[in-house]
């Protein structure tokens, strides 16, 4: 017996006639796959892309009547008309780590940017590169790969495979570690309501090793600093192989007119050890799905993730973790910080069937309000079972004490200062687990001047 985060991915579903599924039963989701798919590929690609395609014309977007979405509400993503854009002159040079100058690929508005791009700083045969520029053995491979995680039937995971044009690839061969960290920037672009569709394949081969950092932002013009409207429909299928490892920190950064749902799914072999640091401070609307399958004994999983939104910004996590063999151990840590009429929620569930045996599994997922109008919705779950494992979950919700304030005002620091220390000793948690210094930097100080915000 084993538990699959979600039906089998799309390439392998059952083949159907086009003809017979034009139904186009939500008008909305109907015109962004038009958009989207209009651009045409070729060859093995092309039928992924008509598989997704064809399975979307069948499925309507999600509402709030749906289980998983039933604090999200999506009308304000309906009513707008979007694009696709590909604009040119983009500036990414102030926002680069200098831990990653020589090592990051950068994408805008879904599209490969190499003169944007360095990547003189990797190892040999380590391939980093977009799916277009592949070397034609890595092309080949990479069909094995591309669409092939569990959690392709769902939305907009497949509006992302209909409309697939390029992806960037991160490709590690046995027993390679990858000491530099490697960035991977998706820049948002236009004057206009755009969509974008960024698409990452990771495949980290036995014994290798790598850490990786995904941005996701908005280009502002030093002359229009005003937040844009746009939408990023974001996948990321990462493979793990055995005795591998990879620490993976993603950044969502976006406008706060901005809508981001994101996917990131992890397939970990036996032994391997993968690591996510979360961070969600940007869009009006976001909305992350991670989705971790293990496929062998003994492997290592640690969920960290920190959200921090003010306004009336939405924030959605939804985490599932399938432990199908034993000895695994996962931990997840997931903190938000909600201000003004902001709202949180988060849904964590963590698998564990009779076959994981000896499974180690924890979950906590703590909660700051900054106002009295903030709201959180969190339901973490554990669905166990076998009989002989340690498994804990739980949910904290608090304000900051006044009892704290007071003591830390009573040693001479005002009320404002004590609340911001307060709220980076909260987020320090989080960030102090990512493990390239100066993006922890950058990440502090956009932490101070949200509380300004708040």
């Amino acid at each position: 017996m084993t538990i699959s985060v979600s039906p089998s991915p799309i390439p392998n579903s059952s083949e159907v006639s086009l003809a017979a599924t034009l139904l186009d039963r939500d008008a909305d989701l109907t015109e962004l796959l038009d958009l989207v798919s209009a651009s045409k590929t070729e060859g093995w690609l092309q039928q992924v892309r008509d598989r997704a395609g064809s399975w979307l014309r069948r499925s309507t977007l999600p509402t709030t009547r749906d289980e998983e979405w039933r604090f999200t509400d999506l009308s304000d993503l309906r009513q707008v008309k979007f694009s696709v854009q590909t604009p040119s002159g983009v500036s990414v040079q102030p926002e680069t780590l200098p831990e990653t100058a020589n090592s990051r690929l950068v994408f805008v508005n879904g599209s490969y940017a190499p003169e944007l791009s360095a990547i003189a700083s990797l190892p040999d045969r380590v391939v980093i590169s977009n799916l277009a520029d592949l070397p034609l053995a890595y092309s080949q491979r990479v069909q094995k790969y591309l669409a092939q995680s569990e959690g392709a039937l769902e939305v907009f995971t497949a509006l992302n495979t209909a409309g697939i044009n390029d992806v960037a690839v991160i490709w590690v061969p046995k027993n390679v570690v990858v000491e530099t960290p490697v960035h991977l920037m998706f820049i948002a672009a236009g004057d206009v309501a755009t969509i974008s569709l960024p698409r990452c394949l990771v495949v980290v081969e036995t014994g290798a090793q790598v850490t990786l950092v995904e941005e996701y932002k908005n280009h502002q013009d030093a002359k229009n600093a005003k937040e844009e409207v746009y939408f990023t429909n974001a996948v990321t299928e990462i493979f793990v192989e055995e005795n591998a490892q990879v620490n993976h920190t993603r950044l969502e950064l976006d406008s706060t007119e901005a809508f981001h749902i994101g996917k990131t799914a992890v397939t970990q072999a036996r032994y391997s050890r993968y690591t996510c640091n979360a961070i969600s401070l940007g869009a009006k609307l976001s909305r992350h799905n991670l989705e971790i399958l293990q496929t062998g004994e003994e492997t290592e999983t640690t969920l960290n993730g920190l959200t921090i939104i003010t306004g009336n910004q939405l924030a959605d996590t939804h985490s599932a973790i399938a432990l199908n063999y034993p000895h695994g151990t996962t931990q997840q840590l997931h903190k938000t910080i909600v201000g003004d009429r902001a709202h949180a929620v988060f849904n964590g569930k963590v698998f564990v069937p009779k076959p994981a045996q000896l499974t180690d599994a924890s979950q906590l997922n703590r909660n700051l309000l900054l106002s009295s109008k903030a709201r959180i919705d969190t339901k973490p779950q554990l669905e166990i079972t076998a009989d002989n494992v340690k498994c804990a979950h739980g949910a904290t919700v608090s304000q900051l004490e006044d009892d704290e304030i007071f003591y830390l005002q009573s040693r001479g620091i005002d009320e404002q200062d004590a609340r911001n220390l307060l709220i980076n000793a909260f987020a320090a948690e989080i960030i102090n687990q990512i493990p390239v210094a100066s993006l922890r930097e950058r990440l502090t100080q956009s932490v101070n001047s949200l509380q300004s915000k708040a």
